[in-house]
């Protein structure tokens, strides 16, 4: 297995985010490993997303289910469809073991969700377990804290 230098890291994160915006869905729930999960936890410095409640906790089949229900014909509220921007600070690499292909990545961001007349701003951390699989990398977990995740939400639409 070879070694994934930081630089790799860094743009498999930003390129995450580029799919997202450019609602190529489709690609972007592919990054996910099969027992990849996303989360959203519920309160600051949350531990457990079984055992406590989350904002989103998803195993690939619901990220599945989320994508095909927003590009389908009778998802009336999503026509037209939601857009977001993420404007990221540079990825940290916070962790990597070269022996087994496993790293970890810490992101700032700023991201907005607009749909018809209304946009939402959101601020937070992205932390993304990356694992490298055949040859390339794959997200075994995204957790996205947000920075008022004990706030009274709207419903987001996309991902983070």
């Amino acid at each position: 297995m070879n070694p994934i230098t930081d630089a790799q890291l860094i743009d498999f994160i930003y390129r995450e985010a580029e799919l997202i915006d450019a609602l190529q869905l489709q690609d972007w729930e592919a990054l996910f490993t099969d027992d990849g999960h996303y989360w959203m936890p519920l309160t600051h410095g949350q531990t457990d997303p079984i055992l406590q409640g989350s904002l989103m906790y998803e195993d690939k089949m619901l990220l599945k289910i989320r994508v095909e229900r927003f590009f389908g014909k009778r998802t009336f509220s999503q026509q037209p469809h939601t857009r977001c921007h993420h404007l990221l600070q540079a990825p940290r690499v916070i962790a990597r073991d070269d022996t087994s292909g496993a790293y970890r990545c810490r992101t700032a961001f700023h991201y907005v969700e607009t749909r018809v007349d209304e946009q939402s701003l959101y601020a937070g951390w992205a932390t993304h377990d990356l694992v490298q699989q055949g040859g390339q990398l794959r997200i075994q977990l995204k957790r996205v804290d947000l920075l008022n995740c004990d706030a009274a939400l709207p419903n987001i639409q996309l991902f983070m």
